[in-house]
């Protein structure tokens, strides 16, 4: 089954198979969002679904906010909100292009297919400005059923090492109860050429 395609995303929507969707903004990111004070920052949300990220950030006055998901149900759901200032692509993120001061990871790493990875990893290089941070969270276990896919921290800084340069990969002390233990939150920053 191809886990990136359009038709296998959108089917999950449909039929409300997201496991991945928590209801609110993931208590990691809402504490890293905190701590940026640039409200003009470029950010961009990959892989976005219910962003509910998204709405935590337009609330709290930020500007210029992309978000992009290949299946049409969740972007049309954000488009429709009212008062949303986001940006609000239907596209590949491997087909984007933008230049971002922030992107947020949640859920959309462990979404793909790990053949995808080092491809991923070089595409937010490649769309991150170059003091530009990618931060968030990824699972540090292995799943039975795919996806989503798992990994482990060595793992993860093995792949990020090639073009990113790694500021923090821990064990996330702030998950939420259902992922306490899994879940490893980190900041990485473009390489220098």
């Amino acid at each position: 089954m191809d886990f990136l395609s359009s038709s296998y995303w959108e089917n999950r929507y449909r039929q409300e198979q997201t496991g991945w969707d928590i209801g609110a903004p993931s208590t990691p990111l809402v504490q890293y969002i905190n701590t940026i004070h640039n409200k003009d920052a470029a950010i961009l949300i990959p892989g976005c679904g219910n962003s509910y990220e998204a709405e935590y950030i337009v609330e709290h006055g930020f500007t210029n906010l992309t978000v992009i998901d290949i299946a049409p149900s969740p972007v049309e759901r954000l488009k429709q909100k009212p008062g949303s200032k986001a940006t609000v692509l239907l596209e590949d993120f491997f087909n984007h292009n933008g230049s971002y001061d922030y992107i947020i990871e949640q859920t959309f790493f462990c979404a793909l297919d790990p053949s995808l990875r080092p491809a991923y990893v070089e595409q937010m290089s490649h769309l991150l400005k170059p003091d530009g941070r990618l931060f968030g969270v990824l699972f540090n276990k292995q799943f039975e059923t795919n996806p989503p896919f798992g990994g482990s921290k060595a793992e993860y800084e093995e792949l990020f090492s090639k073009h990113l340069h790694l500021l923090k990969m821990e064990d996330c002390y702030n998950s939420i109860a259902p992922r306490a233990g899994t879940e490893l939150f980190f900041i990485a920053i473009k390489k220098a050429p």
